[in-house]
């Protein structure tokens, strides 16, 4: 496949999981920057290659085939990521453009080497999961901060929004991955978060808590 193919297929693949249905072309058009015509000319080929099922005006979506090449894409993505930050000392929101490059490595058995040396990943810097060699995906029961009770506490998890703004933002705050966000109220006017991290106290609006995975923390 060609870059452009495959970037194609992982945007499919990230749309589909927001809709029960066919993605819709006007969507891919919005995603990829750029026109529908385009967007319909390239899924003709997808089709072709067996990697799409799409008919007109009712949405595409990927065959087993191509949700496989979908999730490896995913894969590489994923472990170049970890690769990054875990050998290389990236910072987290340094590393999505970079690995957007190495993503299109065509060789799978550097794949299978690189899964190796970083001991088998389930999770990314951003608490993404990563397909395994089979496209299997270890799932984790999770939920936003938004969500959240009083009086409970998180162990922070993961990211909706991987922005690089974002992510610098977090890093301000002290609050990265696997840290223990502590909810000690919630404010009934704007549904702000009055929460602890390590320790210290810290205000945080309801856009930025809908950003946040968590899992509760077992007493």
């Amino acid at each position: 496949m060609t870059h452009s193919e495959e970037n194609y297929l992982k945007v499919i693949y990230h749309l589909h999981g927001a809709t029960p249905k066919g993605v819709n072309t006007n969507a891919i058009a919005l995603m990829m920057e750029t026109k529908a015509s385009s967007v319909t000319d390239m899924l003709k080929k997808l089709a072709e290659k067996e990697l799409v099922d799409y008919q007109k005006y009712q949405g595409v979506t990927l065959t087993e085939k191509g949700l496989l090449a979908a999730k490896m894409i995913i894969r590489k993505h994923r472990l170049w990521e970890v690769f990054l930050v875990k050998k290389l000392g990236f910072a987290w929101d340094e590393v999505h453009e970079i690995a957007e490059e190495l993503e299109h490595i065509q060789s799978e058995k550097l794949t299978d080497k690189l899964d190796e040396f970083l001991d088998f990943p389930s999770f990314d810097p951003h608490g993404d999961p990563i397909p395994n060699k089979n496209g299997e995906i270890k799932m984790m029961h999770k939920l936003v901060l938004s969500e959240a009770t009083t009086n409970s506490s998180y162990l922070f998890v993961g990211v909706k929004n991987s922005s690089v703004e974002f992510l610098q933002y977090l890093d301000k705050q002290n609050i990265s991955l696997g840290v223990i966000l502590n909810i000690v109220s919630k404010e009934e006017f704007d549904a702000s978060l009055h929460i602890e991290v390590s320790g210290k106290p810290l205000t945080i609006s309801h856009k930025i808590a809908e950003n946040l995975f968590v899992k509760p923390v077992q007493s």
